[in-house]
């Protein structure tokens, strides 16, 4: 069986796609609806809640989300742990294809949302005191650090054949990325962290009307650390589900590897998140019995329950329990950062927020158009390794 990354194969139109496709086409509609007749009619946002379920979920969480080539390439380019190096090139396609959207999240939620180009570009305007410019130029820098990583892999079949321009351009640009790859690694990791702690940071800013609860200086540390894990839980949940859509064979070893580094930063996470609560005298505001210390209790206890179900090897190569544990990850994370942008944020009284159809459509039409993509990626071009659609058939 080849151990070389190889396209999937098989037909692109299939049952599910149309499906994905279909619930893109109405988020195509949700996005028109925003775009041509403004927030204001499209979202339920209001003067209290500034950031909805575009920010929270597609922006703050997504990014989260897409943190697996981030968390990957810690262990590949920093930890020398190359044994990690097949999963890399899913991983990327995963965060490459989450940060895309989760600058059309960012973009949807500006008001002037036609006047972004200039964010990078008129430099003698930035507020250098904003915390939302660093989330901004971070993310648009990691999205095409992301892309350019992965275009040799995009490239590679038309990179042999018969002699033509267009081949010859496609090695010349695959050459030069392999060159500056060292350079453009480091990058995509000074990028990732500061922008996944700046998110944490962006909160703080709100001081007293977030939640005591939250309201603390190692928020942008646990959010950083939290992203890590759920960087791993992705790439454990895409790894399984490509095995499973694919029939492919499962990469166990692999796999409980990368769940035995997912558990030590769950444990960073809970210790941070308790100690910090204990340090700050706020252990007691978890037993204050309303919806604010439920929901924070829910996160310790989701942060908990993965590292109960891998707290072995034999528990740790169990391919059901590595999904049902990332699973539990991925949801301690977004209840985090839900928690963190919209439950603990206390605008005042008269203020209340819950997402609007066309808001929610065009999140579900975002997440569909990902998933769809990435079959495309993986079906066309040679993102995963193991068994070809041909090796299949022979068999």
């Amino acid at each position: 069986m080849s151990t070389h990354a190889a396209p999937v194969g098989g037909p692109l139109v299939t049952t599910g796609t149309r499906l994905f496709a279909g619930i893109f086409g109405l988020g195509v509609i949700a996005i028109a609806w925003r775009l041509l007749l403004g927030l204001g009619s499209a979202t339920a946002l209001n003067d209290g809640y500034p950031f909805g379920l575009w920010i929270a979920f597609d922006v703050v969480t997504g990014a989260a989300l897409a943190c697996g080539g981030y968390a990957v390439g810690l262990l590949v380019y920093i930890l020398n742990q190359g044994k990690y190096h097949p999963v890399m090139r899913p991983a990327m396609v995963t965060s490459a294809l989450g940060y895309t959207l989760a600058g059309v999240g960012v973009g949807l939620d500006v008001g002037r949302w036609w006047s972004l180009w200039r964010v990078p570009l008129f430099f003698w305007r930035w507020n250098f005191n904003s915390a939302l410019l660093e989330v901004a130029l971070c993310i648009m820098a990691y999205i095409a650090v992301l892309w350019l990583r992965l275009a040799p892999a995009l490239l590679e079949p038309y990179t042999s054949g018969p002699d033509s321009p267009w081949r010859r351009r496609a090695i010349t640009f695959s050459r030069i990325i392999d060159k500056l790859s060292v350079p453009m690694i480091a990058l995509g990791l000074v990028l990732a962290t500061m922008h996944q702690s700046s998110l944490g940071t962006l909160m703080l800013l709100a001081g007293s009307r977030l939640h005591i609860l939250w309201r603390t200086p190692m928020l942008p540390l646990m959010f950083l650390v939290s992203s890590i894990s759920m960087g791993y839980a992705v790439v454990v949940f895409e790894s399984a589900f490509s095995s499973v859509a694919f029939k492919r064979k499962p990469e166990i070893d692999m796999l409980a590897g990368l769940a035995g580094a997912m558990a030590p930063t769950l444990w960073v996470v809970v210790l941070l998140r308790v100690g910090d609560l204990a340090w700050r005298g706020q252990v007691g505001a978890l037993f204050a019995g309303d919806g604010r210390a439920v929901m924070a209790t829910l996160e310790i206890v989701f942060f908990l329950i993965p590292i109960v179900m891998l707290a072995s090897p034999a528990q740790r190569r169990d391919l059901g329990n590595l999904v049902r544990a990332a699973m539990a990850m991925i949801f301690a994370g977004t209840l985090f950062r839900f928690d963190t942008f919209l439950v603990a944020f206390m605008p005042g009284a008269n203020w209340s927020y819950f997402p609007s159809v066309p808001e929610t459509a065009v999140t579900v039409g975002l997440v569909a158009f990902e998933v769809l993509a990435y079959v495309v990626i993986v079906k066309t071009f040679p993102i995963l390794s193991g068994q070809t659609l041909a090796e299949r058939q022979a068999l």
